[in-house]
């Protein structure tokens, strides 16, 4: 995997472990050779896991639409930052630099970026596979909702055993490359 993209908060979080994790993952990911792709801002969890990378030698990519530039606070010290004109392209142009997608905590637009992944994957766009960094237990509710949509018929088991997880930085790295390995599928229904 040479390059992963991550998907978080532009806020810190009220669990200081969430910026704890943000500063190890980007670290662990200049060590191991691995570029960051992200959302471009420099504030919370997006410019903790920026400034990591950058700080321990790494690149950092960021994608940020001109209308967040202001409110994300676009990050100037980035390896290179791209400039689009909206979600639909920072989403797409993410997608095209990433080898995978790793999600830490975040709100609404990590959950948007994390579904339009998974939805593009399930409809063949991409096979990129794509994974939560579980920390504090973050996503467990969600994990549930997604078990009970499963439960309920609205998702296949296929589909919801694409969605990895891992509690720890280094078994997201090892989970998503070996699914990045993995020779891929058509699309999973």
């Amino acid at each position: 995997m040479r390059a992963l993209a991550i998907y978080c908060g532009s806020a810190q979080g009220r669990d200081p472990e969430h910026m704890e994790t943000a500063r190890r993952l980007g670290r662990a990911m200049a060590e191991e050779g691995i570029d960051l792709v992200y959302g471009g801002g420099r504030l919370g969890l997006m410019g903790a896991v920026a400034d990591a990378v950058l700080d321990a030698g790494g690149k950092a990519f960021g994608v940020i639409p001109d209308a967040l530039v202001r409110h994300e606070v676009a990050h100037t010290g980035l390896t290179e930052l791209h400039t689009v004109a909206d979600m639909h392209q920072r989403k797409a142009k993410m997608t095209e630099l990433a080898d995978g997608f790793l999600c830490l905590p975040g709100g609404i637009g990590t959950m948007d970026e994390l579904f339009e992944a998974w939805t593009w994957n399930a409809l063949g766009y991409h096979a990129k596979p794509f994974c939560l960094l579980n920390t504090g237990g973050y996503w467990d509710r969600f994990l549930g909702f997604c078990d009970h949509m499963r439960n309920e018929g609205f998702m296949s088991e296929q589909r919801r055993g694409q969605l990895l997880c891992a509690e720890t930085i280094g078994d997201a790295l090892t989970v998503l490359e070996a699914a990045a390995s993995a020779k891929p599928g058509g699309p999973v229904w």
